[in-house]
């Protein structure tokens, strides 16, 4: 089973200060769950034996909060910033350098920290759990990191003493963004409505209007108070050795004297049925008549309760998810709304769960219409309960998601644990998935289970929330206001010597940002310990099909009894007409049903047989041409071997007999895209802003951006519009012709070797029906970029799309060489090393914005620049800038900066696959083993030199300015001006 000392472990056993409480082999999951605690101090550890060398260790504590400063998170950041053995100004981000992590963050949930991180490689494991353990119970909490990472006042112009005031901070900012996204907000208001007087009315994130209350001597006294090991859970996953982990974390904990913590509340007094109105944001793209939120929210069981919180998780899923659930026909069906509203579901991430339902994109006036069908529904299923075959469905996919060997299944793990763990729950019960399913089918064999939950929790509910957010034209107005207000109140407390002081405090932290550190303290990795050989997946390649042989990639390998099936269509850069449709047309074929069968019904198969099928745009580019791309679908599914069969026929119903002339459905789908991308705006601005920076330069981004950026949200909300979608449903049946051809149709199959010949069979099958288009000379044709017949010209463009929120992000991209250029390599190496020694100080540090980097798509060829909820965008892109000339005239490349960089790019490309990501490389960009072991070859050859070769060459030659555009998406207020083309959604 590996190099695992823990497997001699005995129940209570003591081991370096730690006794043992609990041993479990779990046999679904091939794990062995041990679960210690720390006897001076009470810390519990849970550690996972598993046969897996990506290897987790997590520290978390318990930080309820008192009230919406946001201390826990800030604290979260600014523990992160130098410790007492590594006293450098950013660890963590300094780490990410020097590592070959698989994962490496930090967050703040509602009741705790955590501080995860995964890797496969030994050493680097030991470092970054000294680095971890070193920040959370010894960091340097200094003031002038809290006023960084928290907030501070800060003059707009610093060398202006005249100049006004600001706040600045990097939670600060990023909390403003977040509170930007209306559907963040809404679920936040709710929930804090849902719980008063409880830890849950609050906001343990930090609200803006209330993180400039928090002092330095605050977070310091929280972080004294709190990460404690009598406070602390530790997760330990893999393969490593637990003992010496114990003696490790065991001589830091053995330091301290077992504490108790001062309680905050959690159980919220049950207050009958409450009604609550409040003030929010307009959406650009909804109608203007419709942009009102409404739920009931109903508290439910205790979380504690492992059973009954899985039952009401398949309960809330029968409910609402899928267009056969009963809440999905009563309100979405019925166009009432453009989609649930963000808080619908449930939520077992409090002390008490909750569930809630209810509906965004409608009108004041139907208010009550929603709420009387909510109610009416809930009574439905007390009544008549859910249809059996759904249930089997439900549970059918749970088993299948624990057979499905993800790469990270460590910390998936962890994270579904967690909330329970922290509220006193043995997190082994956790792990008994196959013990609660069969409970729960015994349940609903003896008949009425669900529809009790229904009469307990829904219809006698002693605790309701009934809370609409009604859109406010000035909203974002009133928030500014209200912040130039937060300013004036703190400026009115202050003399002239205290501003002269902050002014001071301020052009210290500008000193510091810009120090050069020493950072020979901090643990590494060198490339020595970077493996000489990428990993090898072994391929067999065949046809199938009689009359036309179709390409298939086979992968036989242990697959834990499981069978993935992928496609890819090309149409290449024909019907360019037709491409803004492809992102609908793929969401259509699982929503609309066919001309015989109801979508509720196919789902409810699509559940029982396989792990779901879907579908989605396809675009790639020629690895030596960047003008030549392949564009088209991809689709795939996958399931229980036992399930092969029904799996390729329920992919071909959708495939050959969706009924796109069901627009009733067609129109509920495209209000819900229409929301939900919008949304997906305000929370991936960044990505938004370098696609639509890119789409000038290179065919592949243009296709890109027509598919999933700013245009095709446009060109979706514009569709919503319509009255009449007899234009749309046209072009989506010309899509249907022209895209499933099994002239341009590749497909690849990994399963395990013994069902090798039952896929062969029915993909022969699937073949023989699956629709012909045209001869093979019609379908190859093409120029392959562009519109059809016209060869793709970059040009140089600078977009502003302005949109209600109070963040605003920036882009910006620059084309340069296809993937198999020996340049490719240095680019994505300079990538690496600008975002840490340049833009990450620039951008974050000293901007204050939450985020901010450089990264090169090696197949896309384009090297772009993003920010990420960013107060000054306009300047962060001068910044951008900078660094070039920075890396050119002003620094001198060291070897270790240089090690660094190659850490981090081998760290990406030894990231660990799950087994259906196995070979798709090959299979999507046709990128071979042999290509990615040159590759890595030449990516330990690189040189400083050649950094700022193709720096000046690609990024600052005379030419470059023709293939660079910008992009901004932000605050209408933004001060833009000049030749920058407006991309407005309305």
């Amino acid at each position: 089973e590996g190099p695992v000392s823990s497997i001699g472990l005995a129940k209570d056993q003591e081991l370096h200060g730690f006794v043992v409480e609990d041993i479990q082999s779990v046999s679904d999951l091939k794990l062995r769950a041990i679960r210690l605690r720390h006897q001076k101090t009470g810390a519990e550890w849970l550690h996972i034996d598993r046969d897996d060398k990506n290897n987790v260790f997590s520290i978390g504590f318990n930080t309820s909060v008192s009230d919406s400063t946001g201390v826990p998170h800030i604290l979260e950041h600014t523990t992160l910033c130098g410790s007492e053995k590594y006293p450098v100004r950013d660890p963590f981000f300094k780490m990410l350098n020097r590592s070959m992590s698989t994962f490496m963050n930090a967050w703040t949930a509602h009741d705790y920290t955590q501080y995860p991180f995964s890797t496969q490689n030994a050493q680097d494991y030991e470092n970054l759990q000294s680095v971890y353990l070193d920040a959370v119970f010894r960091p340097s909490l200094r003031e002038v990191d809290f006023r960084q990472e928290g907030w501070r006042l800060e003059r707009s112009d610093a060398a202006d003493s005249t100049s006004g005031w600001q706040f600045k901070g990097v939670v600060y900012n990023e909390m403003k963004g977040a509170f930007s996204d209306a559907g963040s907000l809404y679920s936040t208001r709710a929930e804090q409505q849902l719980f008063p007087g409880t830890t849950y009315q609050y906001v343990s994130g930090g609200d803006p209007a209330f993180i400039p209350d928090l002092t330095h001597e605050q977070l310091v006294a929280f972080h004294r108070e709190r990460y404690h090991p009598s406070n602390a859970r530790v997760y330990t996953y893999g393969n490593l050795p637990l003992a010496p982990q114990l003696e490790r974390v065991g001589r830091i904990m053995d330091t301290y004297d077992r504490t108790s913590l001062a309680q905050v509340p959690m159980d919220v007094a049950e207050y009958g049925e409450k009604q609550v109105t409040e003030l929010g944001p307009v959406e650009s793209v909804g109608a203007p008549d419709k942009q009102t939120r409404f739920s009931l929210s109903l508290l439910a069981n205790d979380l504690r309760n492992v059973y009954e919180t899985f039952s009401m998780s398949i309960f809330s899923s029968l409910l609402l998810h899928g267009t056969s659930a009963p809440m999905h026909k009563a309100l979405i069906d019925s166009h009432i709304g453009s989609d649930y509203s963000a808080n619908t579901g449930y939520s077992p991430y409090t002390r008490r769960t909750s569930l809630a339902v209810g509906l965004q994109g409608i009108s004041d006036s139907d208010i009550p219409l929603v709420e009387t069908r909510i109610r009416e529904t809930f009574a439905r299923v007390r009544d008549e309960g859910f249809e059996r075959r759904r249930i089997d469905a439900a549970l059918a996919g749970v088993e299948l998601a624990y057979r499905h060997r993800k790469a990270d299944f460590g910390l998936s793990l962890m994270q579904s644990i967690s909330t329970g763990w922290f509220h006193g729950v043995n997190p082994i019960e956790y792990f008994k998935v196959s013990e609660n399913v069969a409970r729960l089918r015994a349940d609903v064999e003896r008949g009425g289970y669900f529809e009790s939950l229904a009469e307990r929790y829904l219809l006698n509910s002693k605790h309701t929330l009934k809370y609409a957010m009604l859109p406010d034209a000035k909203y974002n107005q009133r928030l500014d206001q209200r912040e130039h207000e937060m300013i004036q109140s703190k400026l009115d407390t202050l003399s002239s010597g205290d501003l002269a002081e902050i002014d001071r405090k301020n052009a210290v932290l500008a000193e510091e940002q810009m120090r050069k550190e020493d950072l020979s303290s901090l643990p590494t990795l060198t490339l020595a310990d970077v493996p000489e050989q990428a990993g090898r997946f072994a391929l067999d390649m065949g046809v199938a099909g009689d009359e036309v042989p179709v390409p298939v990639q086979w992968r036989a390998t242990s697959t834990n009894g499981i069978s993935y099936f992928r496609v890819i269509n090309d149409v290449r850069d024909k019907y360019p007409e037709l491409r803004p449709y492809l992102p609908l047309f793929c969401e259509a074929l699982t929503y609309l049903g066919t001309k015989s069968r109801d979508m509720s019904e196919i789902e409810t198969d699509i559940h029982l047989h396989t792990g779901g099928i879907s579908f989605s745009p396809f675009v790639t580019t020629d690895l030596a041409n960047l003008g030549h791309i392949e564009a088209g679908i991809s689709y795939g599914s996958h399931c229980l071997d036992q399930h092969i069969k029904p799996m390729y026929r329920l992919v071909l119903e959708l495939v050959r007999e969706t009924n796109f002339d069901n627009t009733d459905r067609l129109r509920a789908l495209l209000n819900a895209v229409a929301s939900n991308m919008f949304n997906d705006v305000a929370r991936s601005g960044h990505a938004y802003a370098r696609r639509l920076a890119a789409s000038t330069l290179a065919p592949e981004a243009q296709v890109l951006e027509s598919l999933n950026g700013i245009s095709q949200v446009k060109f979706i909300s514009d569709l919503a519009r319509l009255t009449d979608l007899a234009p749309v449903v046209e072009k989506l049946k010309q899509v249907q012709e022209v895209v499933f051809n099994k002239l341009t149709m590749r497909s690849a199959i990994t399963t395990n070797s013994g069902s090798v010949d039952d896929n062969q069979r029915a993909l022969e099958l699937f073949l023989e029906k699956y629709p012909k288009l045209g001869s093979k000379e019609d379908a190859s044709d093409g120029n392959g970029g562009g519109d059809a017949g016209q060869k793709f010209v970059p040009s140089s463009s600078r977009f502003f799309c302005p949109l209600p929120f109070a963040t605003n992000y920036a882009g910006k991209a620059i084309r340069a060489v296809p993937y198999s250029h020996p340049d490719s390599v240095k680019l994505q190496l300079l990538a690496k090393f600008l975002t840490p020694n340049y833009l990450h100080r620039e951008i974050r540090e000293r901007n204050g914005a939450y985020g901010g980097g450089a990264g090169y798509s090696a197949v896309q060829g384009i090297f772009s620049f993003f920010s990420y909820r960013d107060p000054s965008p306009i300047s962060t892109i001068d910044t951008f800038g900078r660094s070039i000339k920075w890396i050119l005239e002003e620094h001198d490349i060291s070897e270790r900066e240089m090690t660094e960089a190659k850490l981090s790019v081998f760290g990406d490309l030894d990231t660990p696959l799950s087994v259906a990501e196995e070979g798709m490389s090959y299979f999507t960009t046709g990128i071979t083993d042999d290509m990615r072991q040159e590759r890595r070859e030449q990516f330990f050859a690189v040189g400083p030199n050649d950094l700022k070769d193709v720096a000046a060459k690609y990024l600052a030659s005379p030419e470059t300015a023709s293939v660079t555009s910008v992009a901004v998406i932000g605050e209408e207020s933004l001060d833009i001006s000049g030749d920058w083309t407006q991309m407005r959604l309305q």
